[in-house]
């Protein structure tokens, strides 16, 4: 082995690799953390909620199956269903049966949901603008795409 070729007996990262990872990791969880607190003081919503609601005013008729949901906000199908069940209860969305397989159910989103969805969706993007976009110039807006491709592509290459 070359002084050039790296070790492959080393498997922790660098210290400077730990600096770089740790920073990261803080600064998602701080931006996170604001994000999330402001979209409920501003709408009532969790993130978690938004995620639902957005992923069904996408979807066609307001409506996807658990499984697409959950796929859509990328939950473990038990941690969507204990969810979908308060935002039931506070009826912003409802389960509906299948019309191509009656053993399964579709959430739909409801007017209340969909009303909370947009009354939400202009503060949080505002916030997005503010905590985010306002803080990095258009070239790292750009790189920072760039890593998140590079990383999703490496983490969940089928997605």
């Amino acid at each position: 082995m070359t002084e050039d070729t790296p070790s492959r007996s080393r498997q922790s990262p660098t210290s400077d690799e730990l600096r770089i990872w740790r920073g990261f990791i803080e600064t998602t969880q701080a931006l996170n953390a604001r994000l999330s607190a402001r979209l409920h003081e501003e709408s009532a919503l969790s993130p978690g909620d938004y995620a639902v609601l957005l992923a069904l005013s996408e979807a066609d008729g307001h409506r996807l199956r658990s499984s697409e949901l959950a796929d859509a906000v990328g939950w473990e199908r038990s941690r969507l269903s204990h969810h979908i069940r308060r935002m039931e209860a506070r009826d912003l969305i409802r389960r509906d049966d299948c019309a191509v397989d009656y053993r399964g159910a579709e959430v739909v989103r409801t007017d209340e949901g969909a009303q909370a969805f947009r009354s939400a969706s202009v503060p949080h993007l505002r916030a997005v603008r503010e905590l985010f976009v306002d803080a990095l110039t258009p070239a790292q807006l750009e790189q920072v795409e760039e890593i998140t491709v590079a990383l999703r592509t490496h983490v969940a290459p089928d997605r």
